[in-house]
This record gives C-alpha cells, structure tokens and sequence, in this order.
C-alpha cells in the first residue's frame, strides 16, 4: 500500500493535537497555567508548623478553591513559617479580619491545602493584610508518636 503525503500529515496534524491536549490537561490538573493571574490580590498567613503545604496549594473557602499559595518563607523574627496567598479579586473586602486559616489534608494521606473560614468583625481584610488567627497543620507522624507514648505510659 502506498502512503500519500496528505495521509502521513493528518497522522502527524492527529499526533500533535493529542500532545498538546496532554500538556493542557497536565497543567490544569497541577493548577499551573501559562498566564500571569492578573484578578487576584494578596494575604499573608504565618503557622508554626505548615506540614507538607507547598506553592501553588489550593486555598478555599466552603471547599471552593478561592485562590493558591504563592510562596512559602521562615520569618526570621519569630521562626514561623509565613505562607502569602494569591486570592480571588471578588474576595477583596469581604473578607473579614477575624478570618481564620487553617492548613488541611484532602483525605487521610492527601494534599494538604489552606481552609479559609470567615468571621463576623465589620472591618475587612485588604491586599497585603495578614491573616492573624491560623491553625497549623496536623502531623500525622506526631499524632502517631503521642498516641504510643500514651500507651507505653499506661
């Protein structure tokens, strides 16, 4: 059988649709993408033990993703890890000041994410405030090690 140039370049045309609809797939599934976030603006959250929690986690609110974890630093004044967040532009000044951040897992062995929970004071929260009441990640390693202590002890 004899192969016609119009053939072999529809193969390749398919070939070539099918790596980039993986590459778009990949990085969608990551949270990466191409463009700058250009709707959002930024919080700081500082937690004595942030676990896992990588850039670019997922924040969310009422388990809706409102935003991501832009970069994560020590404070050297305090040695807490200060974690600043990229939100959501509709959520600037709706946000509370008694906002609280917690970091969470998604399932038992998961990703862990920051949880937004807002409150009831009357003044807002703006680009570059920090977030004040946090929650720090649960260890499960040292869930684990307190629970055999505790039983070794007994």
């Amino acid at each position: 059988m004899k192969r016609s140039k119009t053939v072999e370049f529809g193969v390749g045309l398919f070939i070539l649709a099918g790596i980039l609809g993986l590459v778009f797939l990949g990085l969608r599934v990551s949270g990466m993408t191409l463009a700058a976030p250009s709707d959002t603006f930024r919080l700081e959250a500082s937690f004595s033990d942030i676990g896992s929690l990588k850039p670019r986690a997922r924040v969310t609110m009422a388990g809706v993703t409102v935003g991501r974890v832009e970069s994560i630093d020590l404070d050297t004044e305090y040695f807490d890890a200060r974690v600043k967040l990229r939100l959501d532009r509709e959520l600037e000044g709706e946000l509370s000041r008694d906002t609280t951040a917690a970091i969470l897992t998604s399932g038992l062995l998961g990703e862990q994410y920051v949880g937004l929970s807002v409150g009831g004071d009357p003044e807002m929260l703006e680009g570059g405030d920090s977030i004040r009441d946090t929650q720090s990640a649960l260890v499960l390693e040292e869930l684990i090690q307190q629970f055999v202590s505790s039983m070794v002890k007994d």
